[in-house]
């Protein structure tokens, strides 16, 4: 079940709101400028499904968003518990950073854990099958996959070389809860 808890930046311990309801993480999520929606999933499409499958799957709700906000390319990343690198792919994500353009994902099987760090709140997101997350450009976060990662998720950019972080140098990443297995 997706879900949205939100902390003080000071207070890791003890989230001060928690929401499980889509159209509560949606609203909740808007106010802050976080897009998060419930695309309708496809029963065909789960991890371990190749690239061109899942794209070809999702194209209209693709095409609609690309349309919309400008984006320009897209692919699919996925992780699984027996994947030799899911140890170091973690911990490329794990440290607090933003983006210089929106980090859009869908996801299509699976889940994963996006931290948002605004003014003095913390926005942690469990997202899961069938939820696209917008992070906006400039919002501090961090993401973790957990330490046995099962997820597939189709990434949207406006930068067709894709992925580029940049990374706060802060500690507020390791003093939050992290995806449990």
């Amino acid at each position: 079940m997706s879900r949205l808890r939100i902390f003080a930046d000071d207070a890791p311990e003890r989230p001060r709101a928690e929401h499980t309801e889509g159209e509560d993480i949606r609203a909740a999520l808007a106010d802050i400028g976080v897009r998060f929606e419930r695309w309708e999933t496809r029963s065909e499409v789960t991890a371990g499904a190749d690239p061109e499958t899942v794209l070809e799957a999702y194209r209209p709700e693709i095409d609609d968003l690309m349309a919309a906000e400008g984006y320009r390319s897209c692919d699919v990343v996925g992780m699984t518990p027996d994947h030799p690198e899911r140890t170091t792919m973690r911990g490329k994500f794990l440290d607090e950073h933003t983006h210089a353009e929106d980090e859009v994902r869908f996801f299509v099987d699976g889940r994963g854990l996006f931290t948002l760090h605004v003014n003095d709140s913390v926005h942690e997101i469990l997202c899961e099958r069938g939820d696209l997350i917008g992070v906006p450009a400039g919002t501090r976060h961090w993401f973790d996959m957990g330490e046995r990662p099962h997820f597939l998720a189709i990434r949207i950019f406006t930068n067709p070389e894709g992925w580029v972080a940049d990374f706060t140098g802060t500690d507020i990443a390791a003093r939050f809860p992290r995806l449990e297995a």
